[in-house]
């Protein structure tokens, strides 16, 4: 991967990359603790976010909020080039403490209504990701430039996948609703009539995850926000599923790179 530019200070993150041979071996899915705007440039690729399936094309637009697990996965290897900007729900809050504006991210179920299409976007991203002034000349650009993007997707409806779910979605979204409860992939298979292997296949065909390290990662993150609401660490980790707190601690360092703690 070629980062032609990559800048991630005071909570907003912006990269603009290009793989020239993209590979889904070396491709996992994410999940952040901040909305994402992700601006495919070029490539032969789909994007798979809870169990959706987006097709993309130059100028294909995809939103994701905190929580929300998606991965890029490629039909062929031709030239990958895409903006990425990450920031918190919270970057609005001094002049939009309602989150109206993040309405596109909020009022939507899990993994609908992410797609958009707005080629004109990539010159704004572009703007963005090369901007050379201060740190508070930038913040000040992402807030005036993503504010107008907030506005013009609350205009629009995000493309809606079928309205019924296919089963690859309704195994995502019952593996949510008992994200925190005493499960297992085991008990997760059984209740679809399946078996482990192949429930793990058809999980990981939907969310580029095996269902622990999606379920893992989904806990970590409920976590963090629990805390950064001022709930304690050990309280967090009881809440969000996980029964040793040991446990807890040693994936919360590795994903995150900081000891659990609140506020």
């Amino acid at each position: 991967m070629d980062f032609l530019r990559e800048i991630d200070r005071d909570g907003l993150y912006i990269r603009h990359a290009i793989d020239e041979a993209p590979d889904n071996r070396g491709v996992d899915f994410h999940i952040h603790d901040r909305c994402e705007v992700f601006c495919f440039i070029s490539g032969n690729a789909e994007y798979l976010v809870e169990g959706s399936v987006y097709p993309l094309q130059r100028g294909s637009l995809l939103i994701m909020r905190p929580g929300e697990a998606h991965c890029i996965r490629f039909l062929s290897a031709e030239r990958y080039e895409r903006y990425a900007v990450n920031f918190p729900l919270s970057l609005f809050d001094g002049f939009d403490p309602e989150r109206r504006l993040l309405r596109p991210y909020t009022e939507r179920p899990l993994g609908r209504q992410n797609l958009y299409f707005l080629p004109e976007l990539e010159g704004t991203l572009r703007e963005l990701a090369y901007f050379d002034g201060d740190s508070y000349g930038r913040t000040l650009l992402f807030i005036t430039r993503l504010s107008s993007l907030m506005e013009r997707l609350g205009e629009q409806t995000g493309h809606k996948p079928s309205a019924e779910l296919t089963l690859s979605e309704y195994i995502v979204r019952y593996v949510n609703d008992m994200l925190c409860r005493d499960i297992t992939v085991e008990l997760l298979a059984e209740h679809f009539f399946l078996s482990t292997s192949q429930f793990s296949r058809l999980f990981k065909a939907a969310t580029g995850a095996s269902p622990w390290a999606y379920i893992t990662a989904k806990r970590l993150v409920r976590a963090r926000e629990l805390l950064q609401g001022g709930e304690s660490a050990k309280r967090a980790a009881e809440k969000c599923g996980f029964k040793d707190y040991s446990v807890f601690y040693k994936a919360y360092v590795k994903r995150f790179g900081e000891k659990p703690s609140g506020r």
